[in-house]
């Protein structure tokens, strides 16, 4: 019989194995964190059982170089050492070579690529460096020299990826066919810059050319000179004492360089609301001179958390392909924007407005097929029920307020006060609601059609008015499109055998229905885009649907 305390000591045993092995972050194996040669002539040899040491236990550390930091493609980087009888690329006998400062310079400046020095060991690096240069101690140290060789190994190999591929996930949307690069190709990359000392060459050509990310990039760059070494203080959200908050308002103005208070004893009123609205025209907030919640929020933002937003928008440019077709639609939904484009040059642009954040525009690929003259509108049953039935069970008259007609299932209208209503919902509704043509349609005159799954279109309106509106996430979904007219001039120009674009004029005017097939087929892209660079300069719009969150993990 087994020995009971023996046996609770087993009991025991087993229990802190379980703990351990149940949802416990296994601890990595670190590497020597110091190892001091007497004699410099040493080094070399010494750094390179180091990094032979390193590079041997990043398997075992689950692909983590060091404690905290992940390296980007092990494999790649273990057999490039291996190449190299893992000697050290970086450095010989304790001096960095010139290509260590060329790469660390652009790590340090990553941010005018849009990509945050963090991803490529900044600090880790950063910190190395400087005992290397300031220490005499550490200049012996082999353990040292290893861990910077390897970091900034991997941090060339990750770059290289990230300014071709971007630092996000790819995404449902691509329209990349590859989405990474060999490991041989980083290898072979890596091998370059070590032949040529040039890192530049190296990276040249893996940024994409497209006209929106090459203006978001000049504009990047002039943002972050003008306010790298910019700092201003935070205004509170609440407050109570008008006086502080003006004063307080006033000294923010002063520091962003939008108020100048030289020789001015009093910062009037007029003054204040001249600063502010300079900075709601920077910031693409509307120029009302008020400070309300927006613009004390924009105001509190750091320069660096606004280069990160532009900078999320790079890496959505290098998501496309390296190449856009001849002619497309691009449709920015945060930035409220419908661009028709061709060979490089915006041919149309307009005012859009988009799905709230509750009714989102989804973002898609497709090809423009036809557009509609005077349409019904089949109003989606997420509609008729959420607002619709509500409305109806308690007055029937809101069918013919809203020019509403009522649909059987063989298509046929149907008198709606024969209708028992209140034994209609969600799970029983045999019936379909259409809007009938004319001014009070929702889809206004015209409806644009190109196929997906998610029953949204581009289309005109009703209530032409809101296009005046900054904030325009207001629709159930679809795209309403203010220059609509001058959209179906556009997609019909080269049909001139038929001369659709003067028959379309008589068509409205007649307000004849009729739906006209395009000849061609033109892609049509529904995109994300928060920022842009317009004349060198960024422009910012709101994040509506929150999607720079999830980005910001990514490239963080």
């Amino acid at each position: 019989m087994m020995n009971k305390n023996l046996f609770y000591v087993f009991l025991c045993g087993s229990g802190v194995l379980l703990l351990l092995s149940c949802g416990h972050k296994k601890k990595h194996t670190a590497p020597k964190q110091k190892q001091i040669v007497a004699n410099v002539r040493q080094l070399d040899e010494v750094v390179k059982e180091s990094i032979t040491e390193r590079l041997s236990l990043i398997s075992d550390n689950e692909g983590y170089l060091e404690d905290s930091i992940l390296a980007f493609r092990p494999q790649a980087l273990e057999d490039f050492y291996q190449q190299h009888e893992n000697a050290a690329n970086w450095s010989d006998h304790g001096k960095l070579h010139p290509l260590a400062d060329s790469m660390m310079y652009y790590i340090r400046n990553s941010y005018d690529i849009g990509l945050p020095p963090a991803r490529y060991h900044a600090k880790a690096l950063n910190a190395a460096i400087e005992q290397l240069q300031n220490d005499a101690t550490a200049k012996k140290d082999a353990a040292l020299w290893a861990k910077v060789d390897i970091l900034l190994s991997d941090a060339f190999m990750k770059m290289t990826s990230d300014l071709h591929y971007g630092a996000g996930p790819r995404d449902s949307i691509t329209l990349r066919a590859d989405s990474l690069y060999s490991d041989d190709f980083l290898k072979e990359k890596l091998q370059q810059i070590l032949q040529d000392g040039s890192i530049s060459t190296a990276f040249e050509g893996l940024e994409p050319t497209h006209a929106g990310y090459l203006s978001l990039k000049e504009a990047m760059i002039n943002f972050r000179e003008k306010y790298t070494d910019v700092s201003w203080d935070t205004l509170p959200s609440n407050y109570t004492d008008t006086l502080l908050f003006r004063q307080l308002l006033a000294n923010r103005m002063v520091q962003g360089g939008y108020l100048d208070t030289a020789g001015v004893e009093v910062v009037d009123t007029v003054m204040l609301k001249t600063a502010v609205k300079k900075f709601q025209n920077e910031f693409n907030i509307y120029p009302d001179g008020i400070a309300g919640k927006r613009t004390i929020t924009a105001l509190n933002r750091t320069a660096e958390d606004w280069v990160l937003q532009a900078g999320i928008n790079m890496d959505r440019w290098r998501k496309l392909p390296d190449t856009m077709p001849r002619e497309y639609i691009m449709v920015n939904v945060p930035g409220y924007t419908l661009r028709v484009v061709d060979s490089g040059e915006v041919m149309l642009e307009s005012r859009v407005i988009v799905g709230t954040p509750r009714t989102r525009t989804p973002l898609l690929n497709s090809y423009m097929s036809n557009f509609m003259l005077f349409p019904y509108w089949r109003v989606p049953y997420s509609i008729v029920f959420k607002e619709m039935l509500p409305a109806i069970q308690r007055n029937v008259g809101y069918l013919a307020s809203k020019n509403l007609e009522v649909i059987d299932k063989d298509g046929n209208a149907v008198d709606p006060h024969t209708i028992d209503w209140s034994k209609l919902s969600k799970n029983h509704f045999p019936y379909v609601l259409r809007q009938m043509d004319g001014v009070d349609n929702s889809l206004g005159i015209m409806k644009f059609n190109f196929r997906n799954k998610y029953s949204v279109y581009l289309h005109d309106t009703n209530n032409r008015g809101l296009f005046k509106n900054s904030m325009r996430a207001m629709s159930h979904g679809c795209v309403r499109v203010q220059q609509w007219d001058s959209l179906s001039q556009y997609l019909v120009r080269m049909d001139t055998a038929s001369h659709k674009g003067d028959s379309i004029r008589v068509w409205i005017e007649r307000g004849e229905k009729k739906q006209v097939d395009l000849t061609r087929r033109i892609p049509i892209y529904l995109r994300y885009f928060t920022a842009e660079g317009r004349d060198g300069k960024l422009i910012f719009f709101d994040d509506i649907y929150a999607e720079d969150k999830v980005l910001r993990k990514s490239l963080q």
